[in-house]
């Protein structure tokens, strides 16, 4: 499915658009352009989560090939430079581009030769594999890589004026130590002359940086040489890694990729009966749900796990973590990773909230999130309901009452029950709480103080969970009823009736705000509505006609003053139409669920997912980018590849689809209710 020829990888501009990524499930990942270019800081052959899943460190950036065969010579590789240049131009001999379940293959035409070389990552370690084939041939190929290597946070640039690395020999290959106490990077490569080298390559010209009005110049270490003569059939691989002790054996080293991949599919099928009639991208989003997911051992938790929220550039994030969650593990036919990850962040409730950012090099959490605990709230409904886990329930119950009781009484910026309507305010001057959260400097872009419509959406969403929770664990349900009815009734000041929606927020510093933004949708996607079934069917239709795009829903209606179709330009102008009329990927999820809610249509409601299958051979090739530009022809920006895009995906063609068979983790008992 995710296959290109010449008609694309020939094209510099349409080769450059698309971007491959590979992870490793600890943090660290690679990633580059069909064409060969680096067009980011992110981009690179290992950026090691020394940390993880933090503390991410470009190591490896890159390793320019070059081919000898016959009486000719080609450069396979490309690279854009600060003066305009491309030079070399190996993208003119790329004959195909593919995608081997997540692995990115680039098939090379020398004369009458053919080259494959395969990338991927070792499953749970720093460690990348290089893998070059000679799949026709008919006299040696002989092949010089020159490897390019760094020692920066990924977030950053290079400039290596005057900078040295020790490069050193070693056993079937190179170690390079950018100084003393930086992690080494092992380059092996069994079977190929090694020399070191110590050479600058400066002014890297990265374009999309230059787009977003960063720096966009970079400089690379020539470390070393590799060379080697293959005859056709043979191969060679080069290890890239900064773990003590990687494994050399690249044959065994890509049957656990294969397998990896091949259970995670699997899991999928043995979970949801209708696998064996989805179509081939639905299949595809399986895998590329398991790159989001990574280890977070903490020191009473080794087996912590967490999410990415987005690549290249973004950790993990609670609110992005919550939202996918369900999409990522539990349509995918993995219940125990939603356990695991469920508890690791219950480690790090703190005054009734879960983090929303956990920042790169161990910074305290920051806890500036209206929202993500309340999607914790829903992730464990979800659980829930596919494992039948009372135990989990259990466990996690007293936190939950410790979640609502901190939201009624009160808790950090603002955020707190009204005793007057039931519903949950939020927000201070300076601060960003909800997912709507672009700031630049002290320019908060979307405060949205007051009673956000989604957060009460969610607050009654949650209080119906815990009510069902209660009943199930033969506790007293009648107060979380009684507490949620209060809120429905509350939930009437939204209602817009001029305007026929939902206002966004209302009691804000400047009254009710009536401007035409998706955030409605969720009171009519989530499994519980506050809103009766004609308003809900008015809110659906309402985006449906201002807001639904191909590929997402628009931030704010373009009928509204501050729309903005386009989301480029510095990040000022970029964080400024950021949640201003940006179309972003993973509501179009909760889009098609509202709308088969209303109008009891799942097949048609399913087709408003189907153009996504055509973007993943676009911008993150065989992944869903994280935003949209809010005018056609909806051009994919930001990250290439989005946790929640993904996941909200995935979990609307499932739903859709039909029920999944039950996935059932081993279920603990229940302790015995306490008394009250």
């Amino acid at each position: 499915m995710l296959d290109w020829g010449r008609e694309t990888c020939g094209d510099l501009d349409a080769a450059e658009r698309r971007e491959w990524l590979c992870t490793n499930g600890v943090g660290g990942f690679a990633s580059g352009t069909i064409a060969g270019t680096l067009t980011r800081r992110y981009h690179g052959l290992l950026v090691a989560a020394l940390t993880p899943p933090l503390g991410r460190t470009l190591v490896a950036a890159k390793l320019e090939e070059d081919v000898a065969y016959g009486e000719g010579t080609w450069a396979l590789g490309a690279n854009r430079w600060a003066d305009g240049s491309v030079a070399p131009t190996g993208f003119r001999e790329l004959e195909r581009f593919r995608l081997d379940g997540t692995t990115p293959v680039w098939t090379y035409a020398c004369g009458d030769a053919l080259l494959e070389k395969r990338v991927w990552m070792e499953p749970g370690a720093n460690t990348t594999y290089v893998h070059y084939a000679v799949l026709r041939a008919a006299e040696p190929v002989a092949l010089t890589l020159r490897a390019l290597v760094n020692y920066r946070d990924y977030h950053a640039t290079t400039r290596g004026e005057g900078r040295a690395m020790e490069v050193a020999p070693v056993a079937q290959g190179l170690r390079v130590r950018a100084f003393d106490g930086a992690a080494a990077l092992l380059m092996l490569a069994p079977g190929a002359e090694a020399q070191t080298a110590h050479a600058w390559y400066r002014r890297f010209a990265l374009p999309r940086e230059r787009e977003r009005g960063l720096d966009a110049e970079d400089d690379h270490l020539h470390a070393g040489t590799f060379r080697v003569t293959l005859h056709r059939g043979q191969t060679l691989t080069v290890v890239l890694s900064t773990e003590a002790a990687p494994s050399p054996d690249a044959a065994g080293a890509w049957q656990r990729r294969q397998e990896h991949e091949a259970a995670l599919v699997t899991r999928w099928t043995r979970g949801w009966p209708g696998a064996a009639q989805a179509p081939a991208w639905i299949r595809h989003l399986v895998l590329a749900a398991d790159q989001f997911v990574a280890s977070r051992p903490l020191a009473d938790e080794p087996d912590g796990m967490t999410i990415i929220a987005g690549y290249p550039w973004f950790g993990d994030w609670g609110r992005d973590t919550m939202i996918a969650l369900p999409g990522l593990a539990l349509a995918t036919g993995r219940p125990e990773l939603a356990v695991r990850v469920l508890r690791t962040f219950a480690r790090f409730l703190d005054r009734g909230m879960l983090p929303n950012r956990f920042p790169d090099y161990g910074e305290q959490p920051e806890y500036n999130t209206a929202d993500a605990t309340l999607w914790w709230v829903e992730a464990i409904r979800a659980t829930h309901a596919v494992t039948g886990d009372d135990g989990l329930l259990e466990e996690l119950f007293p936190a939950l009452e410790d979640v609502v009781d901190w939201h009624r009484r009160g808790t950090r910026y603002g955020i707190g029950e009204d005793p007057v309507d039931g519903l949950l305010r939020a927000g201070e001057p300076g601060v960003q709480l909800t997912w709507m959260d672009a700031r630049v400097g002290d320019w908060v872009v979307t405060p949205r103080i007051g009673k956000p419509v989604e957060i009460n959406a969610l607050w009654y969403n949650a209080l119906r969970a815990l009510a069902g929770f209660a009943r199930r664990l033969r506790r007293p349900a009648a107060p979380w009823a009684a507490t949620a009815d209060r809120v429905r009734d509350g939930f009437g000041r939204f209602w817009y009736e001029r305007g026929g929606y939902c206002y966004d927020v209302v009691e804000g510093p400047d009254g009710d705000d009536h401007a035409l933004r998706p955030n409605q949708l969720l009171a009519v996607a989530l499994p519980e509505s506050p809103l009766p079934a004609e308003r809900q069917q008015r809110v659906v239709d309402v985006c449906a006609r201002h807001l639904l795009t191909s590929f997402g829903l628009r931030s704010l209606a373009p009928t509204e003053p501050a729309f903005c179709g386009r989301c480029t330009g510095t990040q000022h102008q970029r964080d400024g139409a950021y949640h201003q009329g940006t179309v972003w990927g993973w509501l179009l999820g909760p889009f098609a669920l509202a709308h088969a809610r209303v109008h009891g249509d799942p097949a048609a409601a399913r087709a408003f997912l189907e153009p996504m299958a055509h973007h993943l051979e676009d911008h993150g090739v065989g992944s869903i980018a994280e935003v949209f530009d809010g005018d056609a022809p909806f051009t994919p920006r930001g990250c290439v590849a989005q946790a929640w895009s993904v996941a909200e995906t995935l979990r609307a063609w499932q739903t859709l689809s039909g029920p999944s068979r039950s996935t059932a983790a081993p279920r603990r008992p229940a302790a015995k209710p306490r008394p009250r």
